[in-house]
């Protein structure tokens, strides 16, 4: 994934937050939960050696066996390991609504073996936490999603419109984008009012304790950047200035001190004043005085010094890989740096690119845009990010009312993830899409993308329980 929930960073909390309750599940439910969710982890979907069909097959088998028709459960995708899961809830005969698409990937990023304190792809509980890549990114809701489709199954629970749930590939890169792919392929299997998509949104807690329930109403659009400098090279014995790593050194110095300028949307401005009043007195200062035309200047420096805040309010771009030489006794022929931008709405990456190049100010350092394929070319596209929609009463109201049930007093905030997700697909199909899941990550704890990822193992009970009360509340025919 481009992380949604990316580098959250450490704020500042009132000190008398609740701690976290745990959900009230049976025993039976608990196990098949956590079965399945050790099942997913320990598939391994990365692009490089995984395969998203085995965990899509697996998933599917688990909702046949709960009875589900097989006219209601497809595994389908482009190639034998890029399997996407599509599976259907039949709504109340004569419902008539539109349905509801929920969409998760099952792809995650590359774990190395030596880099982790545990094995990344087996499934390990220590210390009151789920260790494994994909605990927070985002195995952990798939796994949420298909235990709710189970459990419905099992009740002979009917909502008021079908609701459909797609786990897809290639979320986190390569070449077969399982959304895009099934709107592009089978669109009647996936067709909807409007999609939920369990990858961003979610509990955010301090050390256990929640502060805010956050509900994706925008995102940021993601782009690579490759940086090139070349040279003739030569012997070491005869060091020149004008060498190509001292040319992207001195580009990626100039991007490190070189900000985007401050932009806030609607739901970036509702987000900082709803968030305002949980946090330390001048970061609630801060947060009101950026609400002014023009911010606050001393406040802007203040907050941009979280990670997170920085990065709701202004496109960040910043260095991720390196690539020079062919010789420790030559000069480099190439230099090559990758650069990750995560784009605010309303600009594109052919607009950031023309911005970096200015940036870089040097003709010697050539600015490519990178495909989520991986395909290089010299003009970044001109699509860009979503407009920023608050979230309409149908669904912002009963994931309130369940909120207050699981977390009383905890405020839900419209956030813009400064990630980015499928939703992009589903939006330029015409579906709006939100961000909605219930499991609650530490601010403080952001593995997603990292070593050691892990979840609470209590977080993760919390949000089977979650996503089972929502849906029966936004889809339930008596709500």
């Amino acid at each position: 994934m481009h992380p949604r929930r990316l580098m959250l960073g450490l704020a500042s909390a009132v000190l008398w937050l609740r701690p976290m309750p745990a959900a009230t599940l049976d025993e039976a439910t608990r196990r098949l939960a956590r079965d399945i969710f050790q099942q997913l982890i320990e598939i391994n979907t990365t692009d490089s050696v995984g395969s998203t069909t085995v965990a899509a097959q697996a998933m599917a088998q688990r909702l046949l066996d709960a009875g589900f028709s097989a006219d209601d459960v497809k595994v389908l995708g482009p190639n034998d390991r890029k399997g996407n899961m599509v599976a259907r809830l039949r709504g109340a005969a004569g419902a008539g609504r539109k349905p509801v698409l929920i969409i998760g990937h099952l792809d995650v990023v590359e774990a190395r073996r030596s880099d982790w304190t545990t094995d990344p792809f087996q499934f390990v509980e220590k210390d009151g936490y789920f260790y494994g890549r994909g605990t927070q990114d985002m195995k952990v809701n798939d796994a949420v999603l298909v235990t709710a489709f189970i459990r419905f199954q099992k009740e002979g629970w009917r909502p008021d419109r079908d609701i459909i749930v797609a786990l897809t590939a290639d979320e986190e890169g390569g070449r077969s984008n399982g959304v895009d792919w099934l709107l592009k392929n089978h669109r009647d299997l996936v067709d909807a009012e409007f999609v939920l998509n369990a990858d961003s949104g979610g509990v955010t807690t301090m050390k256990g304790k929640p502060v805010n329930v956050d509900v994706e109403a925008s995102e940021k659009l993601y782009a690579d950047f490759q940086l090139t400098a070349t040279n003739p090279g030569g012997h070491s014995s005869l060091p020149v200035p004008d060498n190509a790593i001292y040319h992207i050194a001195d580009a990626l110095s100039r991007l490190e001190k070189a900000p985007f300028p401050v932009e806030l949307n609607p739901v970036t401005r509702t987000y900082f004043e709803r968030r305002a009043p949980l946090e330390s007195e001048q970061t609630k200062a801060d947060m009101n005085a950026i609400l002014r035309t023009p911010p606050d200047v001393a406040a802007v420096e203040r907050l941009s010094k979280d990670p997170r805040f920085n990065s709701m309010m202004r496109t960040t771009c910043v260095a991720t890989r390196l690539n020079a030489g062919h010789a420790n006794n030559a000069l480099p022929q190439l230099a090559q740096a990758n650069v990750n931008c995560r784009i605010l709405p309303g600009h594109s990456s052919e607009e950031i690119r023309q911005t970096l190049i200015g940036i870089f100010a040097d003709p010697k350092i050539t600015v490519r845009y990178v495909s989520d394929a991986g395909d290089v070319a010299d003009r970044g596209s001109d699509r860009k990010a979503f407009a920023p929609v608050l979230p309409p009463p149908e669904l912002l109201q009963p994931l309130e009312r369940v909120a207050a049930d699981l977390w009383p007093g905890v405020p839900v905030i419209p956030e813009m993830e400064t990630g980015a997700s499928d939703s992009i697909h589903t939006i330029a199909a015409g579906m709006p899409s939100y961000g909605v899941n219930g499991v609650a990550i530490d601010q403080d704890d952001i593995r997603a993308h990292g070593k050691d990822e892990r979840v609470r193992v209590g977080a993760y009970y919390d949000g089977v329980e979650f996503y089972y009360r929502y849906l029966k509340a936004m889809a339930g025919r008596s709500r």
